[in-house]
This record gives structure tokens, C-alpha cells and sequence, in this order.
């Protein structure tokens, strides 16, 4: 049965535990049920017991990027990474495309908010802080406590690019493909593409093509440069693959997982001491964590795998 559900009545918890038992995504779930916030633009399902599923729900619009769903994303991912229910999170969305990136009809009431403003100061104040609160919501997945699987379908251009660079993990289906949109739009990109790009592809070349000329990439070329590390024919059997190694994920221990990230990502922009001292203060404590002696038990004794208390 789903931790998350010991407050919702009876009938409801006959419900999740069938849909437990025969490998069913749950759909169309209350987030205030499961301790989170209601949101517009996002739909959390949870298909696997620790796993959870942030869908990206504005198919009407190409799930374009709304202010609304920016406000949203780091919302959701801030209240995952405390969730103790939450051991690892697929990032999908809903419809036809992964997302058209930005929703242009927000740049145009931004424009408004700026023109408001007769003194440079001051509107390169609203611009500042603008862009400051889209970055942090793109950073709030990489700050994230909890893996985060990014599974993307079809389309995913500009700022849903910004997006899933910031996730630990991308699988795309076949027909998936990626463009990095910013300057066919008179800008450069500014929440995150640039800097992560090239250290997920490990060329500086490919990623300042791709920024410069703003080329589509498609599934072939991501898995081939390492953008994305699987490449599954379909929606369905990506949304299903990406949940099964979430949930592989979610059966260890989560001082080991959360520990692991945060290390890793604390170690991309520092010397290999620096990220050394880091794990070796870290685990001067977890090493006494209850987690570490019931994963060597298990081991030792070949008894089943081992079930590690909520964090």
C-alpha cells in the first residue's frame, strides 16, 4: 500500500492497492491528499510506491511555459525534495509534445510590466528579477534532493531544453527531438542551458552549434553525443522504462541516493578534493545511518532486499 495514502478513506486505499498490484499508472491524483500543493500546470501521479510522476499539464497549449508554471515547477520540486514519501521523481508531460518551450503571450505581458517603467534602472530591476525567479525554478531540480528522470516525447525546445538539463537522468521515445530555440527569438538563452549543456554533452563545440544556430537534434544524435542515455520506440514504453529504473532507484536506501546527488552535483564545479572532503565529512555521520548496516546485513545474509525507513 502507498505510505501517502494512510489519510484518504478506505474505499480510496482499496482503490491504490489494486492499482499497486497490477502495475497501473495512477492518474488524476489530489495533491493535497498526498501532502502537496494543488497546481494548474502540473499533475503528479504516483505509479510506484516512492515514485513520483511530475507531469507537465498544459497539453491545450503545448505545455508551454506559462509564469504560472514556472512558479509551479520550483514549487513542486522544493515540496518533493522534503516530501518523505518521495524517493525518486519522473519528469514527463501530457499530449501531443514534451513542450514548445516559453509561452510568448507571458513575454508579451512582461513586455508590458517592463514599458511601465520610464527609467533603465528600473526596468532592468523587472527583468532581474524575472529572470532570477525562472532560473531558481529550473535549478530547484537539480537542487533537488530526489533523482530526477527526465522523459521526453517528441518536441522539447527552448526553455523545456533549460529544463531537463537540470534532471540527473534523460530518456527520450524515437520520435523525440530537441532544439535549443533562444536566438531564432532574439535572445540568449539564460536559465540554465548554457551553462549545463556543455558539460552534459561533454563538447563545447556541439553545444555552442546548437545554441548558435538553434538545428533541431534529434533522438539519434542525443543518445549518440549522450544528451540522452536510452531511446525507447514510444510514449508509452519510455513513461514505463523511466518509471521502472525509478523505482529500482526507490528500493535503495535513501541516505546512500540523496547522499550520492548531492555529492555529485556539490563535485561538477569543484576539484576532485574539494569533492572528496566534501563525501568524506558527509559520511562521517551516514555511516552511522541505520541505512548502511541494514544494506550490509542483507547483503551478508542474502535475506531479500532490505526496506529502509522514510527520509
Amino acid at each position: 500500500m502507498y505510505p501517502a495514502v494512510v489519510s484518504m478513506t478506505q474505499p480510496l486505499k482499496e482503490v491504490l492497492i489494486r492499482c499497486t498490484q497490477k502495475h497501473v499508472l495512477m492518474r488524476n491524483c489530489s495533491t493535497g491528499s498526498i501532502g502537496l500543493s494543488t497546481f494548474e500546470t502540473l499533475a503528479i501521479k504516483i505509479p510506484k510506491p516512492f515514485v513520483y510522476n511530475v507531469e507537465l499539464n498544459r497539453p491545450e497549449k503545448l505545455n508551454a511555459m506559462s509564469n504560472t508554471m514556472w512558479l509551479e515547477i520550483r514549487k513542486c520540486f522544493e515540496e518533493l525534495s522534503m516530501h518523505p514519501e518521495c524517493r525518486a521523481i519522473v519528469l514527463s508531460a501530457a499530449g501531443k509534445i514534451f513542450c514548445a518551450g516559453i509561452d510568448l503571450n507571458d513575454m508579451s505581458s512582461m513586455g508590458a510590466e517592463i514599458g511601465e517603467q520610464d527609467d533603465i534602472a528600473r526596468r532592468c530591476k523587472v527583468l532581474d528579477n524575472k529572470i532570477r525567479t525562472y532560473q531558481e525554478s529550473i535549478s530547484s531540480l537539480e537542487k533537488c534532493h530526489k533523482p530526477v528522470i527526465g522523459a521526453i516525447h517528441s518536441a522539447c525546445v527552448g526553455g523545456a531544453v533549460d529544463l531537463i538539463t537540470a534532471a540527473d537522468i534523460r530518456y527520450c521515445s524515437k520520435d523525440a527531438w530537441f532544439q535549443v530555440k533562444e536566438v531564432d527569438i532574439g535572445m540568449a538563452a539564460d536559465v540554465g542551458t548554457l551553462q549545463r549543456l556543455p558539460r552534459v554533452v561533454g563538447s563545447a563545440s556541439l553545444a555552442r552549434e546548437l545554441a548558435f544556430t538553434a538545428r533541431k537534434m534529434q533522438a539519434a544524435e542525443a543518445v549518440q553525443c549522450g544528451f540522452v542515455t536510452r531511446v525507447f520506440d514510444d510514449k508509452e514504453s519510455l513513461l514505463s522504462g523511466a518509471i521502472e529504473v525509478a523505482a529500482d532507484i526507490a528500493s535503495k536506501s535513501p541516505v546512500a541516493v540523496q547522499g550520492t546527488k548531492l555529492n555529485m552535483v556539490y563535485s561538477a564545479d569543484r576539484t576532485i578534493q574539494e569533492g572528496l572532503d566534501h563525501i568524506r565529512f558527509r559520511n562521517m555521520a551516514m555511516l552511522q545511518s541505520e541505512d548502511f548496516m541494514e544494506a550490509v546485513m542483507a547483503q551478508a545474509t542474502k535475506t531479500g532486499p532490505p526496506k529502509f525507513s522514510k527520509l
